[in-house]
């Protein structure tokens, strides 16, 4: 049997996403994602999620830090069969609590397996747990875990609840998995643990009755906003913290033939389902070339319609929309051969262009003026220094002023360019400015910050664990300190599995400076690398992302800030 692969060694951004997506539907033809290869013609092994198979490859890797979205493609490779999947379900209980556990050997290798495990709680709620077995093999060891902490001792496992998934009401589940080795044999555990009480699957005790308070949600409409010293505040002064999602589609849908937004609803029910997480603020990326009537369908006063009539809804329901220029025009085609060549708005570029993207903010601002609930977020993801061999001065001074930057062959407008062209229509708006690398550099934005007449800008960080700034420590260096300064808003973020580990530690430590922050993306595209929080637009959160994020919302209030 032989198939063909596509391989991805960044998490895509939007468009990649979809066609890997698409491509994924096609029988003879898998869509895999990784991380952290080396820069250099490596033999790797790859596992699949078909029933005891494994494949191996040769790709050559480019550079991360100068291609963080390389694509590479390659012929049939050979499947090679191992042994079926291991999979047993262990019904349990406890004196006063009831519980089952599903051990399921995901995939497995000569000397390697992974392996989820699935705990409902069929008792009271419980806060806080841990769920311990024993290998039956002294050679089975657990050599990285997602979404619990993993300790062992001998055979001994232990793995212990996070803050997102730490609690478990009635009925409640928690999924957790882990890498794993193995010699001669790799046995399932034969008895699982929840909290100390042996799991055999009768629930000796009546279940209490748990009751849990309402999930709070926007009431009234969004807050008129502004810039106060390092805070975005209401029109009466109070901090305000922008606490949401990234809610993907008028970026794509209107020049993929696919409508405004991709056959997703913006109804008064897809609102509520946001409200229903605590959502206080969406992030909607938009087309430049579809908003002035220069490319795609729906565009020019249609689109420019549907964006200001969901504009109004959300704002109507207490929640505030911040409008991101996303696609533009310009043709990088001396770019890197991974790298879009498209001249129309039709894919991601390092800098918005001169020719439209001014026009773009003079439409949007003239369209929202008077309206100080929405903001604007002036360009997704620069990375300018990509034309200059990665020279941050060029790429800071090409970010700020525009025009002919090293490297890139089409006018850029700068940002001061798109704040001239906001405030020259009297709009006085939140405006939200990146860094370079994606929006993850963010060291010298305060030396590189355009001049607004206003002073009503926020800095906008995007971080990703596969972004070069993506530790506690890096942030506590080069995030920290500008939060004295100036607003920021973590425009985007996620991590590269659907797990929540970074992105609870992310969240700590933004809450904790608070920071404003909206995760991607509040789209129902099936989470298998990350980056996807619903599996319906009904707001069913997707497991571990979703579930973490969800838990993290409703936790949080806007209106507290550190």
């Amino acid at each position: 049997m032989y198939k063909s692969y596509l391989i991805f060694t960044h998490p895509p951004d939007e468009q990649l996403h979809r066609q890997a997506l698409e491509l994924g539907s096609y029988p003879d033809l898998q869509v895999l994602f990784f991380l952290d290869i080396p820069s250099q013609l490596t033999f790797i092994t790859l596992l699949t999620k078909h029933a005891g198979a494994a494949v191996r490859i040769y790709l050559e890797q480019r550079d991360q830090m100068k291609h963080r979205h390389a694509l590479l493609t390659f012929g049939a490779v050979g499947v090679l069969a191992l042994g079926s999947m291991a999979a047993t379900t262990l019904p349990s209980s406890a004196a006063a609590t009831g519980c089952s556990v599903t051990y399921t050997v995901q995939s497995q290798w000569p000397s390697g397996f992974t392996a989820d495990v699935a705990i409902t709680n069929l008792g009271s709620a419980v806060t806080g747990w841990t769920l311990t077995f024993d290998f039956p093999d002294a050679d089975q060891k657990v050599t990285q875990g997602w979404s619990a902490t993993w300790t062992q001792s001998g055979a001994h496992v232990s793995a212990a609840g996070l803050n997102w998934n730490g609690s478990l009401d009635t009925g409640a589940s928690a999924s957790i998995g882990f890498a794993g080795a193995w010699k001669g044999a790799n046995p399932v555990p034969t008895s699982f643990a929840l909290n100390g009480t042996t799991c055999t699957g009768s629930v000796t005790t009546p279940t209490p009755t748990t009751t849990t308070s309402p999930s709070p949600s926007p009431s009234g409409p969004a807050p008129r906003l502004r810039v106060s010293g390092n805070k975005i505040v209401t029109s009466d002064g109070k901090p305000y913290r922008l606490l949401g999602v990234d809610r993907s589609s008028g970026e794509y849908a209107c020049v993929q033939g696919k409508g405004q937004w991709d056959s997703g609803p913006v109804d008064q029910a897809s609102v509520d389902a946001m409200k229903s997480w605590n959502i206080h603020a969406v992030r909607l990326p938009l087309n430049e070339e579809c908003w002035l009537g220069v490319n795609g369908s729906p565009s020019g006063a249609t689109y420019q319609q549907g964006v200001k009539a969901y504009v109004n809804l959300l704002v109507a329901n207490g929640i505030t929309p911040i409008l991101d220029l996303h696609w533009t025009s310009g043709a990088y085609s001396n770019g890197p051969d991974w790298h879009c060549k498209d001249a129309t708005a039709t894919c991601q570029k390092p800098m918005p262009d001169a020719q439209y993207a001014p026009q773009f903010w003079t439409g949007v601002a003239n369209t929202f003026k008077g309206n100080d609930s929405v903001v604007f977020d002036l360009f997704n993801e620069p990375y300018p220094e990509i034309g200059s061999d990665w020279n941050k001065t060029l790429g800071w001074q090409c970010l700020r002023d525009g025009g002919t930057c090293t490297g890139i062959p089409y006018e850029v407008a700068g940002m001061q360019d798109l704040v001239d062209a906001v405030r020259a229509t009297g709009a006085t708006n939140v405006l939200m400015v990146g860094g370079l690398e994606w929006a993850n550099d963010m060291r010298e934005w305060l030396a590189y910050k355009p001049n607004d007449p206003l002073n009503n800008i926020a800095a906008s960080w995007h971080a990703y664990s596969f972004n070069a700034c993506a530790t506690a420590s890096c942030w506590d260096t080069q995030i920290a300190p500008l939060a004295q300064q100036v607003p920021v808003v973590i425009g985007e973020f996620g991590q590269d599995n659907c797990g929540y580990d970074y992105m609870d530690t992310l969240m700590d430590w933004a809450t904790a400076h608070g920071l404003s922050h909206l995760a991607w993306t509040w789209n129902p595209w099936g989470c298998s690398t990350g980056g996807v929080l619903i599996k319906d637009w009904n707001g069913t959160p997707e497991p571990g992302v979703g579930e973490g994020y969800k838990a993290h919302l409703l936790t949080q209030n806007p209106y507290t800030t550190p």
